[in-house]
């Protein structure tokens, strides 16, 4: 009789474990699908205006983690998705912003600007030469000898090149001049599906014909307080000049994506054997234009409601082509970075204005005074101050002791919280606020100083335009996975999305990126 119980307890646990491992059937489609400014309390508010098989079956039918984690302070899009596809930090894959501060030409550098590579359908020279580690794309590409089929398609060009890679099939964004969709030479051949598209459907032939308005009555958009009795109505092409940059924050950048998509998987062979092929998607659900969400609470709304029904499309398409049961779905957030306004006096909440270039000019007098003649202020960029590396090492200074003294210089000015030297990130003592900092500090690509603004003060640019009211509270920001055996359930718990990258080769049976060492979520019990 023990022994039978025995037996039976052993193989109780065995089936457990068994259930709980990555199953063994190969996906045939792997899709990442990051959103542009996605936050979990609008995705989940608006929830009675969507469809049921939008983003309610992701949440229903997929793992939810409704508060994700870079690890890092200074979350934008091009880090963000560059940490989310290859399981590391700005620190070691080199993404620290989509603009950094070139100390060669003492002019802000795009961050997939690469003059050695022409554009497709775009006078842009691109490349990710600038990522500096390996990706999900790039290793799904070596472990299948280059048999996958890996393409990006993204409303921007950041998005669409870091998320593919250094040897994907190609990446697609819009272009914002001409409306076309674009590409770089790095990649193999420009597709031909996608010139035959730029001729006959690309945006900039429909534009003329494309208006948003709200898709329910402005009755049912009730979650957000809205000045605004009356509907609104926006044409694209009412602006001559930025008619494709509004296209770009509106969510019919969304649907566009979209028909690109189907495009693709009705021309290519994406999906269509049993070699894992790699899709990597962008939307955008920011505000419109820009604005605060005071100035468009309505369209904040109604751009979820579109969002929910590109993602029912979409889930459409790939369950057509492709089937669902052999997809693996990654639904991510870039952290949300969107403006928000200043107190205007009437809430008394304590706040001002703080200017990098007034700094920056200041900081440089003080060294002046205290080393001599010189320009030792090379440039800023943001909250970043970098020095003349040149000019300290030709009079013979100390780099990290000008860091240093530079830093509790600039600590003194009105607004300023906190500032880090370069030194002091390096080869300063450990706290977990130091190591948040260092997560997003390239010592290559970052400046010798990094500015931290008090809460309520607002950035400004030269121009005297505000650039953001810093806030230290994150908003939270979901993540989602759906696939084969996955098990349906939300988790409150935070989760770093550096675990992402692992977790997803480990769904497709490959090894993670060359600088992941986060560990594989749980997704199979």
């Amino acid at each position: 009789m023990k022994r039978e119980l025995l037996t039976s307890a052993v193989l109780a646990l065995t089936c457990a474990g068994l259930q709980a491992q990555v199953p063994a059937t190969q996906p045939k489609l792997l899709v990442t699908l990051t959103i542009d400014q996605l936050r979990t309390d609008y995705m989940e508010s608006f929830a009675p205006l969507y469809g049921e098989n939008g983003l309610k079956r992701l949440m229903r039918e997929g793992r939810v983690y409704r508060l994700s984690d870079f690890g890092y302070d200074g979350t934008d899009r091009a880090s963000a998705i560059a940490t989310l596809h290859t399981g590391t930090t700005p620190a070691v894959h080199g993404i620290v912003a989509g603009q950094w501060f070139d100390a060669s030409t003492l002019q802000p550098v795009e961050c997939v600007t690469d003059v050695n590579f022409m554009g497709n359908y775009t006078n842009e020279s691109s490349s990710p030469a600038n990522l500096l580690t390996s990706t999900l794309a790039d290793e799904l590409k070596v472990a299948t000898a280059g048999k996958a089929i890996v393409y990006a398609v993204a409303p921007t060009r950041d998005a669409a090149i870091i998320a593919a890679g250094h040897a994907a099939n190609g990446a697609l964004w819009l272009n914002e001049t001409t409306g076309k969709w674009c590409s770089t030479t790095y990649y193999s051949e420009f597709p031909w599906w996608v010139s035959q598209y730029n001729q006959s459907d690309s945006p900039d032939l429909r534009i003329k014909d494309m208006v948003w308005d709200p898709v329910y009555p402005a009755s049912a958009y009730t979650f957000l307080p809205e000045w605004r009795p009356s509907e609104f109505h926006y044409r694209m092409d009412s602006d001559r000049t930025n008619r494709l940059r509004r296209l770009l924050t509106s969510p019919l950048i969304n649907e566009e994506i979209n028909r690109l998509t189907a495009e693709m998987l009705d021309k290519s062979n994406i999906g269509a054997d049993e070699v894992t092929d790699l899709l990597a998607l962008t939307y955008y659900v920011g505000n419109f234009n820009h604005k605060s969400v005071r100035e468009c609470a309505m369209e904040m709304q109604d751009a979820y409601v579109r969002l929910d029904r590109c993602i029912t499309r979409l889930l459409d398409m790939i369950d057509k082509k492709v089937g669902l049961d052999n997809t693996v779905i990654c639904l991510a957030p870039t952290g949300y970075a969107d403006p928000d306004e200043g107190d205007t006096g009437a809430y008394r909440i304590p706040g001002g204005e703080f200017y990098t270039r007034r700094c920056a000019t200041l900081l440089n007098m003080y060294l002046m005074a205290t080393y001599g003649q010189g320009q030792y202020v090379e440039g800023y960029h943001g909250l970043q101050i970098y020095l003349n590396h040149k000019l300290i090492e030709e009079k013979g200074l100390d780099l990290a002791a000008m860091q240093d003294k530079a830093a509790d210089f600039v600590v003194n000015f009105s607004g300023v919280n906190e500032v880090y030297s370069a030194h002091r990130l390096l080869l300063g003592s450990w706290s977990p606020q130091v190591e948040r900092v260092r997560g997003g500090f390239h010592r290559k690509r970052s400046g010798d100083l990094l500015i931290e603004v008090l809460p309520g003060w607002t950035v400004m640019t030269d121009a005297g335009q505000p650039v953001r009211v810093v806030r230290y509270g994150t908003l939270a920001t979901p993540l989602i996975l759906m696939g084969p055996g996955i098990k349906a359930t939300t988790v409150n718990s935070p989760v770093d999305v550096r675990r992402v990258a692992p977790t997803l080769c480990e769904a497709i049976h490959i090894r993670a990126p060359n600088a992941c060492t986060a560990e594989t979520l749980d997704l199979y019990r």
